[in-house]
């Protein structure tokens, strides 16, 4: 703390010893000592105090850091929800204007198929009956030709056989 060496050390008490006299300098020696003692505590306590400051103000800084990133990951969040419901009804328009289209289409052909059936003459309706069915794609028909082996008839074993 203070570069004071031995010599000064014995300088200063033997003038202390001097100024103050053998029956004061025990009890001043005794309060100077109290004193320098309060005196570290005082700075330490200091020290300790701005320690505590500087390790108080990083995590502030710390804590305002990890805040200011959780509100941009919930930004970030909010923005891909509403990017995603934007989505959502977008494709929920597009179905539910196809299924009207559909649902037009049906119409049209239970109306057109009512008025054929209302103006066709018994043997319009008879030869309407007579025409097959449209034609399956060969991926929905099912295939059943499968050719069988043909069977092989059995014919008794022989005693030439046995041997």
């Amino acid at each position: 703390m203070f570069d004071i060496g031995f010599s000064e050390l014995f300088v200063i008490g033997v003038v202390a010893l001097l100024v103050l006299g053998p029956e004061r300098l025990p009890r001043v020696a005794r309060t100077a000592g109290h004193l320098l003692g309060r005196l570290q505590r005082y700075v330490s306590d200091v020290k300790a105090d701005i320690s505590r400051e500087m390790q108080l103000e990083e995590l502030r800084k710390l804590q305002a850091q990890v805040e200011q990133q959780v509100r941009d990951v919930e930004r970030q969040a909010s923005e891909a929800v509403s990017t995603a419901n934007k989505e959502v009804d977008g494709l929920s328009d597009q179905m539910k204007a196809a299924m009207a289209e559909q649902e037009k289409y049906a119409a049209i052909e239970q109306q057109a198929a009512g008025q054929d059936a209302a103006h066709a003459t018994p043997e319009a309706q008879q030869d309407a009956a007579a025409v097959p069915a449209r034609p399956q794609p060969e991926s929905a028909q099912l295939s059943l030709d499968i050719p069988l082996p043909e069977a092989t008839p059995a014919t008794p074993a022989t005693p030439a056989d046995k041997t």
